[in-house]
This record gives structure tokens, sequence and C-alpha cells, in this order.
């Protein structure tokens, strides 16, 4: 009778789940999976770091809409998967951690590398679980999908101790996996569609505002439909970008703050209350608007502030139900609101234009986005790292396409860039993959570029270098400073292309020799000096008095 070993086991499992790419650094006890998983044709990318695996991992979710996967060795390989899994939590990302750990048979006896790696890994998962038996192994690789997929998305963790990978057990005595043949989408109830069409028909400043789980649910066409059938104004959270393009006649993103304290009625689907849209109250929005908020997790609705309509649902099915019963009831597209919010989009963006064309040297930020936003292709995929520059390439930079846009997200977590463009390219080697890298961020993810190019993953790395952490004060700021660190030869020394950009108008030249170069499959490095003391004209992250806060666009 044929004997399985766990190890072939989880490699069988995950195969079987459709999971085609780990990101991982190799070690024990997870060598012998790392070898049948690559025999099973599932490809390996080793990074230098288990944190930028966890990365690279979410950004591949983030771009495929499946659940992107990591590994790390025992002890301290699995713990460093933390800062990773803990930023897919906040940002509700479908993540898969594996992690190898000390064998059961000797808990408690000081074996190597032992500590209770499931407990630290509880309070940033959705699920956590450790595999104890090895014909369990395939039932807990499909336990693990289902939780990380469904509903919410979030990350979830196995821990494999390292007698349970090299347990051998009859094949016949392997758990069977439960299948799913059909599944239905949650839908609302029709009482509570009619009550929100009602609100949406009485209102003279009406506005639509979504996020992420229009790109989980697929519902991007779906959302197009509504807007067009109702012609209500919308603004998408940041990394939900590109579900409905940036250039939509209705989407103005010049104009998001001044539509947030106007809207009277605001249609929340798939995006959390969080401090990206000022938790949804004043000063941020009008403390007299109404809100209906659409989520597929119940415990979303009302969790943050009341709402005066919750529906439980999906994206997709909750637009379909929306869009049928508002076609003949809601028109917006000749409304005085929308023609204000046309205007005061014009009047920002007018605004900004004297910096995205300056020719000041050092290099305006805004003049680097600029170049990015006219080489970038529509289908492209932006990856941003920073302070200032994310900010800053949220006002300049649209998206286009569903998955198109990775950022830090609602953690703020520095050294994601890189990481996240290596798992972006993994994912969609035809597309173009451009990181926008802040000076400091790039450093603590930096030898990822090695990762890049051992595995011919040509991604374009910009960085705006200003010479240190934030924009420079007029007062002393300890640890600020870092100096001009010269990437570029960083990046030549590793393998890659690097050049030192030093003026705005040889941005758009050193951009395509680094595309001719990436011909070849090596990535790309600008180092861009940009100007030190600008600083992004937005809403701060976070209010550390306890003060309502969030972000804007403008």
């Amino acid at each position: 009778m044929a004997q399985l070993d766990g190890s072939q086991l989880m490699a069988e499992g995950l195969h079987q789940e459709g999971v085609d790419t780990i990101f991982y650094i190799m070690g024990g006890p997870n060598i012998l999976l790392s070898m049948h998983a690559e025999k099973l044709g599932i490809r390996l990318i080793d990074c230098r770091h288990e944190q930028a695996a966890a990365m690279a991992a979410h950004a591949y979710s983030r771009v495929t809409g499946k659940v992107g996967v990591c590994m790390g060795a025992g002890g301290p390989g699995a713990a460093n998967l933390l800062t990773g899994i803990s930023n897919a939590y906040l940002d509700a990302c479908p993540v898969l951690g594996l992690g190898g750990s000390s064998a059961v048979a000797y808990y408690d006896t000081g074996d190597f590398q032992e500590f209770d790696q499931l407990s630290i890994f509880k309070p940033i998962c959705k699920w956590a679980a450790r595999v104890h038996t090895a014909s369990r192994a395939k039932e807990y690789v499909h336990m693990a999908m289902i939780r990380a997929r469904q509903g919410q998305p979030g990350p979830v963790y196995l821990d494999m101790p390292g007698d349970m990978l090299v347990q051998k057990v009859d094949a016949e005595k392997v758990w069977p996996l439960p299948a799913i043949q059909d599944r239905s989408v949650p839908s609302a109830d029709s009482p509570s569609i009619e009550r929100a069409v009602d609100m949406l028909a009485a209102a003279k400043n009406p506005l639509l505002v979504t996020g992420s789980g229009i790109f989980w649910s697929g519902a991007g066409e779906h959302m197009r439909r509504f807007v067009e059938t109702t012609g209500i104004p919308f603004f998408t959270t940041p990394q939900g970008r590109g579900v409905v393009p940036d250039d939509h006649p209705q989407s103005m993103l010049g104009a998001r703050s001044f539509a947030f304290k106007n809207a009277d009625v605001v249609l929340v689907v798939g995006t959390r209350f969080n401090f990206v849209i000022g938790q949804g109250k004043a000063p941020r929005f009008s403390p007299d608007a109404k809100f209906i908020q659409v989520d597929v997790n119940h415990e979303e609705i009302g969790r943050v502030r009341s709402v005066d309509l919750g529906i439980v649902g999906d994206a997709k099915a909750v637009f379909e139900q929306l869009t049928q019963a508002g076609e003949e009831r809601l028109s917006f597209g000749d409304s005085a609101w929308l023609q204000q919010l046309g205007a005061k989009d014009r009047e920002n963006r007018e605004k900004m234009s004297p910096l995205l064309n300056s020719d000041q040297s050092p290099t305006h930020p805004l003049r680097l986005c600029k170049e990015i936003r006219d080489f970038i292709p529509r289908d492209g995929i932006l990856a941003v790292d920073g302070h200032e520059i994310m900010n800053m390439s949220r006002q300049s930079i649209p998206s286009f396409t569903p998955g198109a846009r990775i950022n830090p997200g609602p953690n703020g977590c520095m050294g994601v860039g890189l990481p996240f463009g290596v798992g972006a390219k993994a994912a969609a080697p035809d597309r173009t993959v451009v990181v926008l890298h802040g000076d400091g961020s790039l450093g603590l993810n930096l030898m990822e570029l090695d990762t890049a190019v051992r595995h011919e993953l040509p991604v374009l790395v910009l960085v705006s270098n200003n010479g240190g952490w934030t924009a420079r004060a007029n007062i002393h700021v300890p640890g600020r400073e870092l100096g001009h660190t010269r990437y570029d030869i960083v990046a030549q020394g590793l393998g890659a292309y690097g050049e030192l950009v030093e003026h705005p108008q040889d941005i758009r030249p050193a951009i395509d020799r680094a595309v001719k170069e990436m011909e070849s499959g090596r990535p790309a490095l600008l180092n861009v000096i940009t100007e030190p003391t600008a600083r992004a004209q937005t809403v701060p992250f976070a209010n550390y008095a306890g003060e309502s806060a969030g972000t804007s666009l403008m």
C-alpha cells in the first residue's frame, strides 16, 4: 500500500486548491514540502526576507484575486512573516501563511526553535490552526483556503510541525476533501433595496463610495452599470481604484473632499468605515448626511458609525438589485450637484498643474508622478510605498483596470513597495509593473531587487529620493535625514539596471532607457533626486490626539 508523507500531502493540497506560486525562504522543516511543490509545477520564488515573501503574496492576491501563499521555516522564519501577514489582515486581503515549527513530540522540552507560533498568529489572522497529523494535511489546506476567500477575505495561517511533515501515512487513510458543487451569492432583501432607492431618490447630493470589496466580489462591471444607469458620482478608496476607470465622467477625484463634506445621502459599498474615509464621520462628512452601508460581513454594518440603512450582501448582487430597482427612479446625470463637482474637480486640477509641469531642480515629486502617469499603460500596475510620494501619487496618477493599484493600505506599512512589485509581476508577467518608492521605505526591503533579478521579474522602480523620511521641516526632526543614498549603484551591483536622475527633463529619457534594458528580463531602478521640502497637501493619516482624521486626494 502506498505511503505518503505530510510534506507531500501539504504540497498536493496546495496544488489541488489551485496554488501556482509560493513566496518563501528555504529551510527546515519545510525543505521536503518545497521539493514536492516544485515537482507538482508550483512556482517557488525565494525571497530575501520572509516579511517580503508575505508582502509579495499579498500583492499577488491583489492582482489575481486569488489567495496568495507565503512560507517561512521554523521559529524566526515563521515569525518573520508576521509583519506582512498583519498588513494583509488590516487590508482584508486573502493570504495563506505556512510556518514550519518544532516537532509536537518534543513540545515543552526546549526543542530547537520551540515557541508557540500559533498563538502569535491568531490575533492577526481570520483563522489559524496547527496540522497535527499528516492524514489531515490536505483537509487543513482546504479549510484554510475556504476561510481566506469567503465572506470578508483575510489572511490565514497553518502551523506545520516538523514531525507531521515527515510522518508517513497510508494513502487510504488520508481524509477526503469536502467539495462545494455550487454556492449562492448573498443578496439583499427586497424591502431594503426599495428603501435604499427611496433614500437616493430623495437626495439632492447623492454619493457612492466604494472600496476593495468591489474587486474581491468581481463587481466592477455591475458597479459601472449602476453608475451609468443612475448618473451618481462615485469615489473609490485608493486600493479599490480601477474597477471602474478613474477617467470615467462620474469619477471626479479632484473634488473628493468637497464631495464628502457636501453629500446628503452616501451609499457605501464594499469598504469599511476606517481612517481612509475619516470613519465616515464629521468633519470629513456632513453631520447631517444619511448613510446606506452595504457589506458582505454583517459585523461591519454600523460597527464604527451609525447608519440609516444597513444591507448585508455581496456587492455584485446588490448592485444588480439597485440598478434594476432604481432604473426608472434615479437620474442624477444632469444634476446641479454633478456640475458642481465637475467644476471643483477642474479647479483643483488646475491648481496642481504648475507643480506637475515644474522644471525646478531638485525635481518636485509631483513632476515625477506626472512622468509616470504619462508613461504607464492603462493596464499597468502601480505599487507605491512611502509617505509624501504615496500621497502625491494618489492625487496625480490614475488607475484604469482592477487590481492595478497597491499601496500600504490601512496599516501604513513601510517597506512593501519592492515586495509588492515582485508579487505583482509574478502574478501578471505580461503587464507593466511600476514601483514608486520613497527612499526611506526602499531601504527596508531593498534586497528584494535581487529576488527580481534572480527570477527575471522586470519591474521598474522609481525612487523619489528626498534624502530622508517624510519632507524636511523648518524644525530639527531627529532621525529624518538619510542623505541621498546611491540606490542606483546598489541596483547595478545586484545585476539590475540602475541610473541616477537629477533633473526633471531627464526622467522620461531615463525611463525609456530602463524599459529597453528590461527587455532582457532584468529589473531597473531610477534614483530620482527630489525636492526635500515638498509636502503632500492631504489630510493627515492619523491624529494621535484622538480626533477624527482621514486621507484625501485633494
